[in-house]
């Protein structure tokens, strides 16, 4: 891919996206630290989005508290006052403890301080999906009213096993009552993935490192890698079209391009996209349970010049498949948002323990700021799918923030959580060396992540 060959609007319509998305979460995150440490009366000297080395593009004092914006989009902080933290201030923890400093307050206020960013993320993605359960409701499409089973776009689920119509209605032996559970368990799949095929059930078993499999396939995809399996049905056609003078007509259903059956859309695309401007088509199709064959050429615009159903409802509507939206009144939608961040939350761990694991290959999915970036919509802001991305982002943040690491909320709850077991605190040099080797931790993953989105790394 070239320069001049980029969209680049697409492309600045997906960083606004990823740009607004973090600060909201960023920032909510920094508040939920903020908060609670003005609850227990420590004093917050700075608040910040994005990280602000050497200058800050925006900063204004208000009372003890300096709020700004950095240059660098990397997260953001609070600094406040006795805390071991990136700023990394050894001449503050050198003069004598003050009341007003963190290092002052005891362990428990200190853990509830830790915490305060990553409750803040979780109750953000409660409102956001409650919000989202609300407004747009959820969205489905029953995995056993698929009439025609499934399409597979790919070579990798013919080696696998899988073909054209199959059905996929369980992973690891677990049902899957919806079609959007189909697409996330096969990322995640342990052993066997069950099919129906010709009305029979059958076990297909996957291989270890299925995951890395399909990473490696998706980057080269331009588009989703599996979907419902559907005819094609002409919903319109222009009346000054060739097409519709030689015949076609809306409503129907085309079954042969040039005597070769063509009854869903995957056999009907392999079948023109070795068609060019002009040749002569000879089309079959169905109409009022007639066989009718029409004789045209294939048009310049488009394969053969008519629109087929695209939206999940006008499927619907053709008996293709059972899409259902159900919205949620406000009480309704509380317990089902978090029930949703609760299934969202346990999805992203069962990635992680994947990419925890180099057999399964999931490292080279690791991604950063292109790969967050990318799953923004670049036709049109789509609201829906920005506040849905904006929740998980939320959830991510919250899980990977809870880790083990010093620098990170989790590596210090830990350090706290000793304390309160031993009663003997650690010593403010060894926060500060682990503060140190916490950073160049995640500044090894950051490069890491980023390295692996632009140079293909993990490979």
């Amino acid at each position: 891919m070239t320069l001049l060959s980029i969209d680049w609007s697409s492309v600045g319509l997906k960083a606004a996206q990823l740009i607004l998305s973090l600060s909201i979460i960023v920032i909510l995150h920094e508040f939920g630290h903020y908060i609670t440490a003005k609850w227990f009366k420590c004093r917050v000297e700075k608040f910040y989005l994005f990280f602000d080395p050497w200058f800050s593009i925006f900063k204004k004092k208000v009372g003890e508290t300096e709020y700004g914006i950095g240059w660098l989009p990397l997260g953001g902080y609070v600094k406040i006052a006795g805390m071991v933290d990136e700023s990394m201030d050894k001449e503050q923890l050198k003069q004598p403890v003050q009341p007003w400093e963190f290092r002052s307050k005891p362990a428990w206020q200190r853990l509830i301080i830790m915490i305060g960013g990553v409750v803040v993320n979780i109750l953000l993605a409660f409102a956001i999906y409650s919000m989202i359960l609300m407004v747009w409701g959820e969205k489905n499409i029953k995995t056993d009213s698929l009439k025609y089973g499934l399409t597979f776009n790919d070579s990798l689920f013919t080696e696998l096993g899988f073909k054209n119509g199959d059905n996929i209605v369980a992973v690891d032996g677990k049902e899957l009552p919806q079609f959007t559970d189909v697409v996330k368990k096969l990322l995640v799949v342990d052993k066997s993935v069950t099919v129906i095929r010709d009305g029979n059930r059958m076990e297909l078993n996957m291989p270890v490192d299925l995951i890395g499999k399909f990473i490696e396939k998706k980057k080269k995809a331009d588009g989703p890698m599996l979907a419902p399996r559907v005819p094609i049905i002409v919903l319109d056609v222009n009346d000054t079209s060739v097409v519709y003078k030689n015949g076609l007509r809306k409503g129907d259903k085309i079954i042969a391009v040039d005597s070769n059956k063509t009854l869903f859309r995957d056999e009907f695309e392999i079948v023109m996209n070795k068609k060019h401007k002009g040749d002569k088509i000879d089309l079959t199709v169905e109409r009022n349970g007639s066989a009718i064959n029409i004789h045209t050429i294939s048009p310049e615009d488009s394969m053969v010049g008519f629109s087929s159903p695209v939206l999940p409802e006008q499927f619907d509507s053709l008996g293709v498949f059972k899409f259902t939206v159900k919205k949620f009144g406000f009480f309704a939608s509380l317990p089902a948002g978090i029930q949703r961040a609760g299934s969202e939350l346990g999805f992203y761990i069962d990635q992680f323990k994947k990419i925890l694991s180099p057999k399964t290959g999931a490292y080279k999915g690791v991604g950063g700021f292109k790969a967050m970036g990318s799953v923004f919509s670049g036709n049109g802001w789509d609201w829906e799918h920005f506040w849905t991305i904006t929740a998980f982002f939320s959830i991510v943040l919250a899980f990977m923030n809870l880790l083990p690491i010093p620098s990170l909320d989790g590596g210090h709850v830990v350090f706290t959580l000793i304390e309160m077991i031993t009663g003997r605190k650690p010593s403010e040099k060894f926060l500060e060396y682990a503060q140190i080797v916490g950073m160049i931790i995640l500044l090894a993953l950051m490069l890491y992540a980023n390295g692996n989105d632009w140079f293909g790394w993990g490979k």
